[in-house]
C-alpha cells in the first residue's frame, strides 16, 4: 500500500528540484491513478520495447499530475518471474531530454512502482483488481484507468479479455486493452475474435496495435499530404503519379519464429496489416479533420471498397532456399517434407477510383534480402526528354519518398526530389537536412533531394503507448477497418495456398532474381533465371543440382521441373517444333487440349513468345465439349481468351471442333466429326499433326477418350462423338489413331492431386479400355511427358 504514497513522495521531490517550491502547488494537483498491467510482461517483445516505452512514458508524465503503478503479469509463479522482470526493467534507458541527476530519480521511481503478478486464472486476476481497488480506497486517490497490454499469442486473447473484464475500474475510470497482430489468419478468423473480444470488451476499450502507424514517417503522411497540398492536389493522380511502391526488405531469416511463419507467411505477417496500412494513407482522401478518428476510418474505408479483386495472377511469391530445411527442424518434420509458405512476396493492387484507375500500387516485402529498408516511393511519369545535358535535375527521376529507416540513410525522413518541389515543414518536431552524407537513395544521390526529418527520432512502441494513454485511436486498427482489410486479402490468400514459391539464395546472392515484371494487372517475375535446387530440397537423397530433369516414364521420355520452369521449357519445346516445322514445310499444324493445366502455357505463349511463327500455324482442338463455342464450358473460348485473342493469326488457321450444326448440338447426323475428319485429312499433311497437347484425368482419361468408352469402335476414324461420366455428358475428341499418327505428342500433367495418378501409371500396364492414356503410343513420333515435381514427388 505504500507504493503509491512512495511514488507521491518522489513526485513531490521531482516537481520541487524541477520546477521550484512556488510551482509546487498547482503541479501536485491530481488527475487519477493509471494502472499499467503487460500481460506476457517477461516475453521477447515486452523485453525489447514495451518496458521501455512504458518507462517512457512515465518519465515525460511524471510531473503531469497523474500516479502510476505497473504490473507485469504472467503465467509463473511470482518467486522465478520477479527477478527476471527487475533484470529487465534496470535495463530501460531515459529520454535524451532527462539530466543525469534527474533520470536516477526517475528510474529509481519506476522500480519501485513496478512489481511482478501471477496471471494465470480468472481468480489471479481479480484477485489483481481487489488490490488495485483496495489500495486506492486506502490512499485516497482517485482511479483514472487501468491499461492492460496482451503481449500473449492471438489464441489466449478472447480468454485473457474474458478474464480482464472481471478486473473492470468502477467510478468512471477508463478501461484500455491493447491487442498485438496477429488479429486472425483470414477473414473468417478475424471476424470470429472479433466477435469473442466483443463479448467481453467494449469497441472504444480496444486498441489493436500496428506498430508501423507509430513509426514518424507514417505518421506524418497525412499532416504532410495536409501541409503540401498546394503542390500535390494538381499532381495526387493517375496523369501524373506512374507508380506508387511500398517496399519492406529485411535481412533476417525466420529461425525461431518457425511455427508462428509457416502459419502466416510474409503477406499475412507485414503485407496484410503494415504496408497495407500505408497504402491508405497514401491514397484515402485527405480529411478535413486529421485528429477525427472517423471520418480517417471512414475515408479509410472508402479506398478498401474501392480496391480491384485480387487473384493469383497479381502476385509473385518467392522462399528463400534454406527455409524448407528450418522448417524441417523446428516443426520436426520428415524429410519429405516441402512448405509452400511464401517469404516473399511482391504484389500490384489497383484501386477503382477515376483519380487513381490503372495507376498499380506495388507492395512488396520479403525476408533474406540484400538490406534492412522501408519505404514507400511514390514514383511521377516524367515528360521531359534532355537531348545534351542527361544529367540535368529535369531528366532525373521525379520522386517523393517516405522513408521509414535502416537502409543506405539510417534515419527515418521524407524526400522529395528537387525537380518536384521544395515542401513546407510540417511543425516544429520535423527540420530540413541540408548537410549530407554521399549516399544514393532509390536512384538519386542525396543532394538531389529536399530532406525532412524528425528533430527527435522516437520509437514507435513509445509514441503509440503515449497515444493509448492520452485516449487518441487514429493510429489504431478499428473493427471495420480489420475486416475490411482481411476481406479484401482473403481471396488471394486461397489461391495462392497450393503455388510453389520460387526459391532464392538469400542476400546479395538473389542477384535480379526477384525483379518483377507488372503486365496489365498481372505480375510475373522478371527473367526466367531460377535457383538451382537441390533434391534434398524436393524431399528425396542426394547433392546433384538441377533445375529441369530429364528421364524416362512408362519407357517414354520425361521432362520435369517446378510448375512454372516446366511451362516455360514446354513453351521452347512448341517454339522449336513451330519454326522447325515452317522451315521445312511453311505450316505447323497444333492441336490442343482443354482443361485447367494447359492455362499456364498459353498464358506464356501470349506473353512471352512474340516470335511464334503464329502467322504459319494452324490450331486445331483435341477434344470439345457439346456446348455452344461462346460458353465458358467450351474448351475453344478457354482458348481463345487465354491464348488466340492475344496473338496474331489469321481467322482461317484457327479450328474449332463443330459441335454446334443446324442450331443444334453434337447430333450425328449433321456429321460434325466427319466434317472435322475431313479438314484434317485435307490441310494436314498425311493427318499426322506435328504437336498434340494433351492432359490426363484422375480417371486415366485424355482427350474426351473415358474408361470403359469402345475406342475399338472408333476404327480408322480420326474423329468421333464420345461420352463422358461427367456434364456436358456428350464430347467430341480426336480418336487414338489421329492422335498416335502425330510427330510429337506431349502429356501435360501438373499439381500435388495428381500424384497418385502419377504413380498409379507407372505401374499399370497399357490398358486403353480402363486406362485411355496408355493407349497414346505414336506409331512414328515421339511422345514426351511434362510432369512437375509436385505431380511426381506429391
Amino acid at each position: 500500500m505504500w507504493k503509491v504514497v512512495w511514488a507521491a513522495l518522489l513526485l513531490l521531490a521531482t516537481v520541487y528540484v524541477q520546477r521550484g517550491c512556488a510551482k509546487e502547488a498547482k503541479g501536485a494537483q491530481s488527475l487519477g491513478h493509471v494502472s499499467v498491467v503487460i500481460v506476457g510482461g517477461t516475453g521477447d517483445l515486452a523485453k525489447k520495447y514495451l518496458w521501455q516505452g512504458f518507462f517512457q512514458l512515465y518519465a515525460n508524465q511524471v510531473s503531469s499530475g497523474y500516479s502510476f503503478s505497473f504490473y507485469g503479469g504472467g503465467l509463473s509463479p511470482n518467486d522465478k518471474a520477479t527477478p527476471v522482470l527487475f533484470e529487465v526493467l534496470k535495463g530501460v534507458v531515459c529520454p535524451w531530454e532527462l539530466s543525469v541527476e534527474r533520470c536516477a530519480l526517475v528510474k529509481e521511481q519506476f522500480l519501485r512502482l513496478a512489481e511482478y503478478r501471477q496471471l494465470n486464472t480468472s481468480e489471479d486476476y481479480q484477485a489483481l483488481g481487489k488490490h488495485l481497488t483496495e489500495q486506492l480506497r486506502q490512499e485516497g486517490i482517485v482511479e483514472a484507468g487501468r491499461l492492460f497490454y496482451l503481449s500473449v499469442p492471438a489464441f489466449a486473447y478472447a480468454d485473457v479479455a474474458e478474464k480482464i473484464n472481471s478486473c473492470r475500474p468502477t467510478d468512471g475510470a477508463w478501461l484500455r486493452v491493447v491487442l498485438e497482430k496477429p488479429f486472425g489468419h483470414d477473414f473468417s478468423s478475424a471476424q470470429l475474435l472479433s466477435t469473442q473480444l466483443g463479448a467481453s470488451l467494449k469497441d472504444n476499450e480496444m486498441y489493436r496495435i500496428d506498430h508501423y502507424l507509430g513509426k514518424q514517417v507514417v505518421s506524418k503522411i497525412l499532416p504532410f499530404r495536409r501541409e503540401n497540398s498546394k503542390h500535390l492536389d494538381l499532381i495526387w493522380n493517375k496523369h501524373h503519379i506512374e507508380r506508387v511502391e511500398i517496399v519492406l526488405k529485411e535481412t533476417l531469416d525466420a529461425k525461431g519464429r518457425i511455427p508462428f511463419y509457416e502459419q502466416y507467411g510474409v503477406i499475412r505477417d507485414v503485407i496484410q496489416n503494415h504496408l497495407t496500412e500505408v497504402m491508405t494513407l497514401l491514397t484515402m482522401e485527405l480529411p478535413s479533420n486529421l485528429s477525427n478518428t472517423k471520418e480517417v476510418l471512414k475515408n479509410k474505408l472508402k479506398i478498401f471498397s474501392a480496391l480491384q479483386h485480387l487473384d493469383r495472377n497479381c502476385a509473385a511469391i518467392g522462399q528463400y532456399q534454406a527455409y524448407n530445411a528450418e522448417v524441417q527442424e523446428e516443426l520436426s518434420k520428415t524429410k519429405e517434407h516441402f512448405s509452400l509458405t511464401p517469404t516473399f512476396a511482391g504484389i500490384m493492387v489497383h484501386i477503382d477510383l477515376a483519380q487513381y484507375k490503372g495507376m498499380p500500387v506495388i507492395l512488396t516485402s520479403g525476408k533474406m534480402l540484400d538490406e534492412r529498408v522501408g519505404y514507400a516511393r511514390i514514383l511521377f511519369k516524367n515528360d521531359i526528354f534532355c537531348i545534351q545535358s542527361h544529367s540535368s535535375v529535369h531528366c532525373k527521376p521525379k520522386q517523393i519518398v517516405f522513408y521509414f529507416g535502416h537502409g543506405t540513410l539510417q534515419y527515418p525522413a521524407i524526400l522529395v526530389s528537387k525537380n518536384l518541389f521544395k515542401p513546407d515543414l510540417m511543425d516544429t518536431e520535423w527540420k530540413e537536412v541540408t548537410e549530407h552524407k554521399d549516399v544514393s537513395v532509390l536512384g538519386l544521390n542525396i543532394s538531389d533531394y529536399y530532406v525532412l526529418t524528425p528533430t527527435v527520432e522516437r520509437e514507435a512502441y513509445a509514441e503509440l503507448i503515449l497515444h493509448i494513454f492520452q485516449g487518441r485511436k487514429d493510429g489504431f486498427i478499428s473493427t471495420e477497418n480489420l475486416l475490411a482489410s482481411w476481406s479484401f486479402w482473403t481471396p488471394l490468400l486461397q489461391s495462392l495456398a497450393d503455388t510453389l514459391p520460387r526459391l532464392y539464395p538469400g542476400g546479395a546472392d538473389n542477384g535480379n532474381m526477384l525483379d518483377i515484371k507488372l503486365l496489365g494487372r498481372e505480375v510475373t517475375f522478371a527473367n526466367e533465371a531460377v535457383v538451382m535446387v537441390t533434391q534434398d530440397h524436393m524431399g528425396r537423397s542426394g547433392t546433384e543440382s538441377f533445375q529441369v530433369m530429364q528421364g524416362k516414364y512408362r519407357s517414354a521420355d520425361m521432362v520435369s521441373a517446378w510448375p512454372e520452369e516446366l511451362i516455360v521449357r514446354l513453351a521452347a519445346d512448341l517454339q522449336v517444333a513451330a519454326e522447325s516445322a515452317v522451315r521445312d514445310g511453311g505450316r505447323f499444324h497444333l492441336a490442343l487440349s482443354g482443361g485447367s493445366s494447359p492455362l499456364a502455357l498459353f498464358q506464356r505463349l501470349a506473353r512471352h513468345h512474340y516470335s511464334f511463327p503464329w502467322k504459319d500455324t494452324h490450331v486445331w482442338m483435341v477434344d470439345e465439349r457439346c456446348v455452344p463455342l461462346t460458353e465458358l464450358d467450351s474448351n475453344f473460348r478457354t482458348l481463345h481468351d487465354h491464348l488466340l485473342q492475344h496473338v496474331k493469326m489469321s481467322y482461317f488457321n484457327i479450328h474449332p471442333m463443330p459441335v454446334q450444326m443446324n442450331q443444334r448440338l453434337c447430333v450425328e447426323e449433321d456429321s460434325g466429326a466427319l466434317l472435322y475428319e475431313s479438314d484434317i485429312t485435307q490441310l494436314v499433311n498425311a493427318s499426322s499433326f506435328h504437336f498434340v497437347l494433351l492432359g490426363v484425368g484422375y480417371d486415366g482419361h485424355t482427350a474426351s477418350l473415358f474408361p470403359g468408352s469402345k475406342l475399338v469402335a472408333h476404327g480408322n476414324s480420326l474423329v468421333a462423338f464420345t461420352e463422358s461420366p461427367a456434364k456436358p455428358h456428350q464430347r467430341m475428341s480426336l480418336t487414338l489413331k489421329a492422335i498416335n499418327q502425330a510427330q510429337k505428342v506431349g502429356v501435360l500433367v501438373m499439381g500435388k492431386s495428381k500424384h497418385e495418378l502419377v504413380t498409379q501409371l507407372s505401374r499399370v500396364k497399357d490398358n486403353p479400355k480402363y486406362w485411355p492414356i496408355t493407349g497414346i503410343r505414336p506409331t512414328s513420333g515421339r511422345l514426351v511427358w511434362y510432369i512437375d515435381y509436385d505431380a511426381l514427388l506429391g
